[in-house]
């Protein structure tokens, strides 16, 4: 039997199929089922000639010299994910911003101007419009989803348009082909943090987006135990970004990695299992008495509802919603929940709940808080795979709770 991974391997396969044998080889050391753990942080060389033969081959022949160049464990994850995503090859990290920081260190130099849409995620912001200045890139920020604004703010000297899809808290889905047409037109590379959608639910590749960032400590590890990052793309870029890893030292654990490539296994009946969990919930809170608001991309009411149908095989695991009352009312809302524990994170296993105005932004007052875009009555629900009518009746359930604490003077 050959051996090796033939990138053409399930090609016509469907995405449930490609999670569990995308990208990987027919056989393994010791006939292994389950991916081995090479657990080393060096490789070794049988003689001198072992080694130039190695050099010579510029670091090929399937194996590698050093542990934070490569490792087996890493790369069959990396090419895991480039199946799913469709793309040639993937490049794995230590976690979701090693690979965000480190595409973008490897696609920008001083003089380069970037442009990051203002809903992206805290710190790829802070990163973009903090950390690079100091490197002497430029970059500007434009409204979420605004393309007119993103057109307008491109220059001669923008080398990275930077988003995500949907965005967090409030699911906004980005027109990806309007976006790719605007960018290849003036030779602008994108990159689309789709953790939100994972390869499920929307494959950014196929709307002509050049990489695709994935928090791997979210859906694609599933069970809220590890840490990863990833970045799928053309050879390449993704060479690029690999050079810049060997650099940067971000690299993945292979005990880590082989976590997350058994959980990608999955990936496929969880996110289906939380999209219609999280449909039902959106369905649900909507045009109920006691919220003000919901924001899930399945809704008809969602802004980017259109887009989403036309670009998502199915719209998440996360719904965002506004309870009528201020922080505190709505932190009796979340105590009164019985399932989800609160964290910051989502994807896994286990509901997750937040409040985005204590979680994340803290710190900062009300107004600060509102001023960018986090009212203080959000709540941000990432589903998990608990039974989807329990889950639904415990968050109408704490509304009420904490309705009747209220009516108490609680």
């Amino acid at each position: 039997m050959n051996d090796e991974r033939d990138p053409k391997q399930f090609s016509g396969a469907t995405q449930a199929t490609r999670a569990v044998h995308g990208g990987e080889s027919r056989s393994r050391a010791h006939h292994a089922l389950a991916q081995p753990i090479v657990q080393t942080a060096t490789y070794t060389f049988d003689d001198t000639a072992d080694l130039v033969r190695y050099m010579e081959g510029h670091g090929g022949q399937g194996r590698e010299e050093y542990g934070r160049y490569g490792n087996p464990t890493v790369r069959a994850l990396e090419e895991k994910v480039a199946s799913l995503e469709g793309t040639a090859d993937a490049l794995a990290f230590a976690s979701g911003m090693a690979a965000v920081t480190t595409s973008i260190l490897a696609l920008t130099k001083a003089g380069s101007h970037v442009v990051l849409f203002s809903d992206c995620y805290r710190r790829t912001r802070q990163f973009v419009t903090g950390f690079l200045d100091r490197f002497g890139v430029r970059a500007t920020l434009v409204p979420p989803a605004d393309l007119d604004a993103l057109e307008a703010a491109l220059t001669k000297d923008t080398r990275l348009v930077v988003s995500e899809a949907p965005t967090n808290p409030y699911q906004t889905v980005l027109d990806l082909d309007r976006l790719s047409a605007i960018c290849k037109a003036r030779r602008i590379k994108t990159m689309i943090d789709a953790t939100f959608a994972t390869p499920i639910n929307l494959r950014p590749a196929e709307h002509g987006i050049d990489l695709v960032v994935h928090s791997a400590t979210k859906y694609l590890g599933g069970h809220n135990d590890v840490l990863g990052g990833v970045v799928a793309g053309p050879e390449g870029l993704v060479s690029m970004v690999r050079d810049a890893r060997h650099v940067l030292g971000g690299v993945l654990d292979p005990h880590a990695a082989y976590l997350i490539h058994r959980g990608v296994k999955t990936l496929a009946v969880r996110v289906a299992q939380q999209n219609r969990t999280a449909l039902a919930l959106a369905q649900a809170l909507e045009g109920h008495p006691r919220i003000r608001r919901v924001w899930y991309p399945g809704l008809a009411s969602h802004p980017s509802h259109e887009i989403a149908k036309k670009l998502m095989r199915g719209f998440g695991g996360v719904v965002t919603f506004a309870v009528k009352g201020d922080l505190a009312s709505v932190g009796r809302v979340v105590d009164a929940m019985k399932i989800p524990r609160i964290a910051p994170s989502l994807g896994g296993v286990e509901s997750l709940v937040e409040q985005p105005a204590l979680m994340s932004f803290f710190e900062l007052s009300s107004e600060e808080r509102l001023a960018l875009g986090m009212s203080d009555d959000l709540v941000r629900y990432a589903v998990g795979l608990e039974d989807t009518d329990e889950l639904v009746a415990d968050v109408l359930a704490a509304l009420e709770v904490a309705a009747r604490e209220v009516d108490r003077g609680a």
